[in-house]
């Protein structure tokens, strides 16, 4: 092994660098878009969780209130049938 400091061997060619560092800065360019779209869909997400859950909600006490609506025709309906017996 020889002491002499590291140096650039002239055998590779400076558009091979070049390359390298140029797909490291596509790769890091890469990676950060895709994190900022992993973020993008986390928010959507948890938006979309919050709206499921208001909708949910919702869609009981519409239930709730048809089911009341359903037992007020059928007292009106038992009702009428009275009167219209009498």
């Amino acid at each position: 092994m020889s002491n002499e400091p590291w140096h650039l061997s002239k055998t590779v060619p400076a558009s091979l660098i070049f390359a390298i560092a140029m797909q490291t800065v596509a790769l890091v360019w890469f990676v950060s878009s895709l994190n900022s779209s992993v973020e993008t869909n986390r928010t959507s997400i948890i938006k979309l969780e919050t709206k499921t859950e208001t909708m949910e909600q919702i869609v009981q006490q519409q239930a709730i209130s048809t089911a009341r609506m359903d037992e007020n025709i059928k007292a009106i309906r038992s009702a009428v049938e009275a009167m219209a017996g009498r």
